[in-house]
C-alpha cells in the first residue's frame, strides 16, 4: 500500500510542480504545500487500499 500512496503523491507532484511552475512561476514548496492536503490523503489510502484487494484476489486466485 505504501508503494500505490508513493506513486499517487509523485504523480501529483510532478503534475503540481510542472503546471505551477510554468503558468505563474512557484517554486517547489508551493506544489508541495498544495499537494499534501487532508483529502488527497484519503484518495491515496482509499485507493491503495482497494488497489491492495484487488492484487491480493487475483494474488490468492491464481
Amino acid at each position: 500500500m505504501g508503494f500505490i500512496i508513493f506513486l499517487f503523491y509523485s504523480n501529483l507532484l510532478m503534475g503540481e510542480f510542472t503546471r505551477s511552475n510554468s503558468a505563474q512561476g512557484k517554486s517547489l514548496l508551493f506544489a508541495v504545500r498544495d499537494v499534501f492536503t487532508a483529502a488527497n490523503f484519503a484518495i491515496a489510502v482509499i485507493s491503495s487500499l482497494i488497489g491492495h484487494l484487488i492484487f491480493e484476489h487475483f494474488r490468492k486466485k491464481i
